[in-house]
């Protein structure tokens, strides 16, 4: 049971890794600095 929950972990950090790769890998920097910056911007009191 625990290589199954182990096996089924690493599947899921392996698809979330991809992910992001996939997502850098095809956006501009503008793109890929805006969107990083949204953790930023949610801090402002602009609203």
């Amino acid at each position: 049971m625990t290589w199954f929950l182990f096996a089924g972990d690493m599947l899921v950090m392996a698809f979330m890794a991809g992910l992001a790769v996939w997502a850098l890998w095809g956006s501009s920097d503008e793109a890929v600095e805006k969107t990083a910056g949204i953790p930023l911007d949610d801090e402002r009191d602009d609203a």
